[in-house]
């Protein structure tokens, strides 16, 4: 499932970091950085499938140097406590192609080269091997201040601002996932994502109506593992997966997820199985089945394993044709006028039931007495049923039920005395 992820990061001196390592690291290539004579080299770094540079039309030559590039950015930086770089971490959909995930990467780079002027450095990595391997993502290293023909110059303060910096990287939140979704369109993929808080689509939800939607969003925001604990987890999922058995947790903060993960793909699936049965339910209904029989269909429908639709609407047609065809074929059998086919069934499932009043309820369906079966074969021999004394005294005339109510409390009255001679007889005896 797409799901929407961008980030961004400063690289200061003050954290003891530096420009020219952190291009070095995430292209994987040999940098030696000037300022501070030391060599940065990441060559054997694996997983790296792609990297460019994208900078403003009057850049100078060198700047396609990544070397010179970086090293560059580090010389115009005179402070103590400079930001340096600033890095744009993004989460490439992996249900579109490498050339796909790629363009849009391009595509994101040059509107940051257009929009602040800035020199972007960019590195697509592949999944990790003990990972998810649908991790596809890519990381944007930018310069801080504009480059041009000259060399570096001012401060890119729009996104340095806190007045306006919030409002610039919102936008920049907002096409990334404009990209996406129009390459997910183009994939054929009905998977879309959303760069906004989780409150601001519930609200959305609500005000389309889709109750659903905004159940599943009414929850908080996905713990950050961090890279201690993600690493414990992915090695513990790759154990797990080796020999066999279920992933179970083994931090904190990885068990929170995991539950919350749990929690969110149950809903999707009861909520997927609630949209087949009431798909599943219009359809049978244009066909002409009655209401009955479109619903248990669609029951059917909801319950079975499998949820993946095809994208040919006739091709969906066919398969729920065969989840639904036991119904079917019942429901489009012709049958002749007159029959009961509620009562005949449920006379076979009487006929099934082995006690003694089943064959007597059989005949009592249809309305009439069998002369071997009737109320009145063998009354005296068996046990009656409630139904038959129910009917035995409903059938009584009033006055003969008040005699037999003053002969009952009559006999009660007997037996009550009785109780209390023995009990007074007792407590002489003692």
């Amino acid at each position: 499932m797409a799901s929407y992820h961008l980030s961004v990061k400063t690289i200061k001196r003050s954290a003891g970091r530096s420009a020219t390592a952190a291009a070095a690291y995430r292209v994987g290539e040999r940098i030696e950085c000037q300022r501070e004579g030391r060599v940065h080299d990441y060559t054997r770094k694996q997983g790296i499938e792609e990297t460019f540079i994208l900078t403003p039309k009057a850049a100078p030559d060198w700047a396609t140097d990544r070397s010179r590039l970086w090293n560059e950015v580090e010389a115009s930086e005179t402070r103590r406590n400079s930001v340096t770089a600033r890095e744009w971490e993004l989460a490439l959909p992996s249900e579109i192609s490498a050339e796909d995930r790629s363009q849009i990467t391009r595509d994101f780079a040059q509107e940051l080269v257009s929009r602040y002027g800035v020199a972007v450095d960019v590195a697509i990595h592949a999944p990790h091997r003990e990972g998810d391997q649908r991790n596809h993502h890519a990381h944007v290293l930018t310069s801080t201040r504009k480059l041009e023909a000259e060399g570096f110059t001012t401060k890119t303060r729009v996104l340095d601002s806190a007045k306006t910096g919030g409002f610039e990287i919102e936008q920049m939140r907002g096409h990334w996932a404009d990209l996406q979704n129009r390459a997910l369109e183009r994939a054929g993929e009905a998977e879309r994502v959303d760069h906004r808080s989780l409150e601001a689509q519930r609200e959305a939800a609500l005000e389309r109506g889709d109750q659903l939607s905004a159940e599943d969003l009414d929850r908080d925001p996905e713990l950050k593992l961090g890279p201690a604990a993600n690493s414990m987890e992915r090695r513990a999922k790759a154990m797990a997966e080796r020999q066999g058995r279920e992933y179970k947790p083994v931090t904190e903060r990885g068990a929170v997820v995991h539950a919350a993960r749990q929690a969110r793909a149950a809903f999707r699936e009861m909520r997927a199985r609630l949209e087949l049965a009431r798909e599943t339910y219009g359809i049978e209904r244009e066909a002409g089945q009655g209401r009955v029989s479109a619903g248990l269909a669609a029951l059917r429908a909801a319950t079975a394993k499998d949820l993946d639709r095809d994208r040919n609407p006739d091709d969906f047609r066919e398969r729920l044709a065969r989840v639904v065809g036991r119904s079917r074929d019942q429901d489009d059998t012709p049958k002749p006028e007159g029959r009961n086919y509620a009562r005949e069934r449920l006379k076979e499932i009487v006929e099934k039931d082995a006690g003694r009043d089943g064959p007597a309820a059989v005949h009592k369906l249809d309305g009439h007495s069998d002369p071997e079966l009737g109320e009145s074969s063998g009354r005296e021999d068996r046990k009656l049923s409630v139904n038959e004394r129910l009917k035995d005294v409903l059938n009584k005339p009033r006055e003969k039920l008040e005699i037999e109510d003053e002969r009952e409390q009559e006999c009660g009255d007997d037996e009550n005395e009785n109780t209390r001679d023995r009990d007074r007889g007792e407590g002489h005896s003692l």
